[in-house]
């Protein structure tokens, strides 16, 4: 049994990650400070003699003689960032210096979750991990973007300089039951206004791509990452290759929902990239991880999930 600490972990892929390492008979160490996670993402967790729940920021001290961290404590969704742009950028800055410090500390392993948008409005596609990247570094989105940018940098160079345990991790487009129905993700956005008989609502003319991770295909890669050799820091691509426009995902939610919903089309955000898809060859190759779940198979689990927040 590992004593496993997921920062974030109350959040959509924190939470799904705390319950599938408490189904592999670990226990968890939950840290949450519920700026954007939920407490409904946990609750059913609470009885769970493995789990505890540590409601604090995770740039604050903190200490546990945990044997591994999966750092996710961040604002990820664009309404939430862009309305806390300073915090964002403290939690991805400082958030990960305060646990890299407690992985060399302990020669533990810290997994970070890092995301495609360091890529930005990205000029190569797809997007492989050796691609720097075209970001806006004044823009609102640069918070995240730029954020999750030097988090990479501090675990690259935490390892070169003091050794430390690292494991990076890129995440593309993730969906699934635990999201947040208000947090303005695409996916969460079109189910929900679909179920509502409300019009969904496309940005721009939907002809921007995505590629949609189903979220258990997710936890499986991250961690196959953790437990992968210590050689292989990463960072590593993890996201399903398979490309939709955003016009094709509205009218996959309308068929398999049923909805009588009209999509309607308004002006694009500033920063919204028009491509993002993985190249996953060496999740392939180092990590034998590739997604399983479909994009349909993946809708209809979500839809099942949201079905409860419309009267």
């Amino acid at each position: 049994m590992k004593k496993i600490l997921v920062t974030g972990g109350a959040g959509f892929l924190g939470s799904n990650l705390c319950r599938r390492l408490l189904e592999e008979g670990n226990q968890v160490v939950c840290l949450d400070n519920f700026f954007t996670g939920r407490m409904v993402n946990v609750e059913a967790l609470m009885d769970n003699a493995n789990f505890t729940l540590v409601c604090q920021n995770v740039r604050a001290p903190f200490y546990d003689a945990v044997d591994e961290i999966y750092n996710f404590a961040c604002p990820a969704s664009p309404p939430h960032y862009q309305k806390f742009p300073v915090d964002t950028i403290k939690t991805s800055v400082l958030g990960i210096i305060n646990m890299l410090d407690i992985a060399t500390k302990l020669k533990i392993k810290l997994l970070q979750a890092s995301t495609s948008e360091v890529y930005g409005d990205p000029l190569e596609h797809p997007q492989k991990e050796t691609y720097r990247g075209h970001v806006n570094p004044i823009g609102i989105r640069a918070c995240y973007d730029e954020g999750k940018r030097v988090s990479e940098t501090l675990c690259f160079d935490y390892n070169r300089e003091f050794g430390t345990k690292v494991k990076v991790i890129r995440i593309f487009n993730t969906y699934g039951p635990h999201m947040d129905p208000k947090d303005g993700r695409v996916v969460a956005n079109f189910i929900l206004q679909a179920l509502r008989g409300e019009n969904i609502t496309i940005y721009g003319d939907g002809s921007q791509t995505r590629s949609f991770c189903y979220v258990d295909d997710l936890l499986d890669g991250m961690i196959k990452m953790m437990n992968s050799e210590d050689s292989f820091l990463g960072p590593v691509n993890l996201g399903n290759p398979g490309e939709f426009t955003v016009k094709e995902l509205a009218e996959k939610v309308i068929k398999l929902t049923k909805s009588k919903s009209k999509l309607i089309f308004t002006d694009l955000p500033e920063d919204d990239p028009m491509q993002r898809c993985p190249v996953i060859d060496l999740a392939k190759e180092k990590l034998d991880w590739e997604p399983k779940v479909m994009l349909e198979a993946g809708l209809q689990k979500t839809i099942a999930y949201f079905r409860q927040y419309v009267g």
